[in-house]
């Protein structure tokens, strides 16, 4: 559990500079493959190193040096981070970007935290105990402990005459909207189409405001992995479109194969 609150409480200093940056102008620079990279991602980054090296974890984090697999795989366990998941909506300022922590074990996240700086919404789920948890920070004085009191728990949620799908703000494409026709077809239910920035969209269906989360645009580990523990600790599965199993994590390849968050039975 300690390791767990360290997270928690990584999360949330890193949306407090996050959002220092977000409310002034900031400098946009590009990486090599041409994704967008602000001077937010590089803070929220140092912040959490500072957070979980207290832990004795290896961190796997979008903003560090890749380790060679070579060492990476002779890890048990290790942190899978995203300072800044969804740099393109930070830079839109449409508030959809989140910070992503998760602790995966054996290449399965055990734990996950999904911080959302600018609603002050926190989302966690512990894989072990079957059970993830949603609460408002934004407008309240709090303690660790009484975060861990009053957080909420969710849980998936099936609409009786809708299926709610969850695209993509920035990646929508024609595998997904062929997905979404597909279903449409094979369904008696009306489908209705959510759209959202980042691994919220892994929230929706955690907490019963979505049903199926359907990917079919690269993800990289640290998109994934939080948003997966806090699914799978609401019962839910990730399911790998190449494998048909559960998504799994520090990978040779840290790339994600297309995948399925579904609450449909």
């Amino acid at each position: 559990m300690e390791n767990y609150i360290i997270a928690i409480e990584a999360s949330i200093a890193a949306g407090k500079v996050i959002m220092e940056i977000y409310e002034k102008d900031f400098q946009i620079d590009f990486k090599n493959d041409n994704s967008p990279l602000t001077e937010a991602d590089t803070a929220a980054n140092t912040i959490i190193m500072d957070y979980l090296k207290k832990t004795n974890i290896p961190i796997i984090s979008e903003e560090n040096k890749q380790i060679s697999y070579t060492i990476r795989k002779e890890w048990t366990s290790c942190w899978i981070v995203d300072p800044l998941d969804g740099t393109k909506e930070f830079i839109k300022k449409n508030g959809e970007f989140t910070v992503n922590i998760a602790l995966v074990k054996k290449g399965l996240p055990e734990f996950g935290v999904i911080y959302v700086p600018a609603t002050g919404l926190l989302y966690f789920g512990d894989v072990s105990r079957q059970k993830a948890f949603r609460i408002d920070i934004k407008h309240a004085s709090y303690t660790i402990s009484d975060l861990l009191e009053n957080a909420s728990e969710i849980q998936p949620q099936q609409n009786l005459n809708t299926i709610r799908v969850v695209g993509s703000r920035s990646h929508m494409n024609q595998e997904t909207l062929d997905f979404v026709e597909n279903l449409r077809q094979k369904s008696q239910k009306e489908i209705e189409m959510v759209s959202k920035g980042s691994s919220l969209k892994f929230c929706l269906v955690a907490e019963g405001n979505a049903d199926v989360y359907p990917r079919f645009a690269p993800t990289m580990e640290w998109d994934t992995a939080a948003g997966q523990a806090i699914c799978m600790a609401t019962g839910l599965k990730v399911i790998d479109n190449s494998t048909n199993l559960e998504m799994q994590y520090n990978k040779e390849n840290l790339l994600n194969s297309y995948f399925l968050v579904s609450n449909e039975r």
